[in-house]
C-alpha cells in the first residue's frame, strides 16, 4: 500500500514548560520571544496523551537550557515512544536513549562554527546506530534557497537543503525532522514549495513542522509530497490553545490512514 502522510505530535519545551513559540522569535535574548501558548499541564501529560492515542514518532524539543528534567519526565511517561532533540551531541546522546528516547535528534552538533562536519555525523552514527538517529534539517529561506539554521535557528550554516545534501545525510540517519523556521508558529500555512521538494528528494521518513493551520493541510502535504512527508501541528492545535484543528480529528485521521 502506498505511503500516506500522517500527523506526528510534538512537545516543545522552553524553560522547563511546554510552549508554542513563533520560531522566528527564538534568540539568545528571551525579551524578543513571542509565545502563542504556555501549558498548565506537564510534559508527562502530553506524552501520556500521545501514548494513549498511539501517536508514534513524536518529538520532544529542548529549546535552550533548563529543559532536561522536563524532557526526562516526558520520556518516562512513554519510554520508547518519543524522539528527543535540542543540544544532542556525542557526550549526551546515549544518556537520552537510556532515559527512554526512541531516537535522538541532532542539528547544531553537526555544524561546528556553522560548517557541516561529516566526521561528527559519522561519530554520532557509530555511537547510537543509524536507526536511532534523526537529523533535524531546520532551515530558513534565503532567496530561492533553504539554508540549514542552528542555535535556536539564529545562525545560518554552510549547508543548503538540496537533493544531494539530504542524500548525503540520509546515509547516516533513519529519518529527518524539517522545521521551516520562517513560518513556524505563525499558523499562516505551510511552506508548500519546500514540502513538494522534500517529497521529491526523500527516501527515508520525514516529518515537516511549520505553519500548519487546519486539517486540510494534511491532505495538502499528502498531495504535494506523495505521502513521503508527515506533518506536525503546533499552535493551531486545540490542545495548545489553538482554534484551527481538533486533536481528536487528527487522531481519527491517523487511525483511518494507518
Amino acid at each position: 500500500m502506498a505511503k500516506r502522510s500522517v500527523f506526528r505530535p510534538c512537545i516543545d519545551l522552553h524553560n522547563g514548560v511546554v510552549k508554542q513559540i513563533v520560531g522566528g522569535s527564538l534568540s539568545s535574548d528571551d525579551s524578543s520571544l513571542k509565545t502563542n501558548f504556555v501549558a498548565s499541564q506537564s510534559p508527562a501529560y502530553y506524552a501520556q496523551l500521545y501514548k494513549d492515542n498511539d501517536l508514534t514518532g513524536g518529538h520532544v524539543i529542548l529549546l535552550g537550557p533548563g529543559n532536561d528534567a522536563a524532557a526526562r519526565e516526558a520520556l518516562a511517561a512513554w519510554p520508547g515512544g518519543l524522539h528527543v532533540g535540542g543540544g544532542i551531541n556525542d557526550t549526551n546522546a546515549l544518556s537520552w536513549l537510556s532515559a527512554g528516547a526512541e531516537k535522538v535528534i541532532v542539528t547544531s552538533f553537526l555544524f561546528p562554527s556553522a560548517k557541516f562536519s561529516l566526521e561528527r555525523l559519522e561519530r554520532l552514527e557509530q555511537l547510537v546506530g543509524k536507526e536511532r538517529l534523526v537529523v533535524d534539517v531546520s532551515c530558513r529561506k534565503r532567496g530561492e534557497k533553504w539554508i540549514v539554521a542552528m542555535n535556536k535557528w539564529e545562525d545560518l550554516t554552510d549547508m543548503e537543503v538540496t537533493a544531494s545534501s539530504l542524500q548525503l545525510l540520509e546515509q547516516h540517519c533513519s529519518e529527518f525532522l524539517i522545521h521551516a523556521a520562517d513560518v513556524e508558529g505563525l499558523c499562516q500555512g505551510i511552506d508548500a514549495e519546500l514540502v513538494q521538494r522534500l517529497g521529491g528528494w526523500m527516501s527515508v521518513p520525514c516529518t515537516y513542522a511549520g505553519g500548519a493551520r487546519e486539517l486540510a493541510d494534511l491532505e495538502l502535504v499528502q498531495r504535494l509530497s506523495g505521502g513521503k512527508v508527515d506533518l506536525t501541528f503546533g499552535s493551531a492545535l486545540d490542545i495548545f490553545g489553538g482554534k484551527g484543528v481538533r486533536f481528536d480529528d487528527l487522531v481519527e485521521y491517523n487511525r483511518r490512514e494507518l
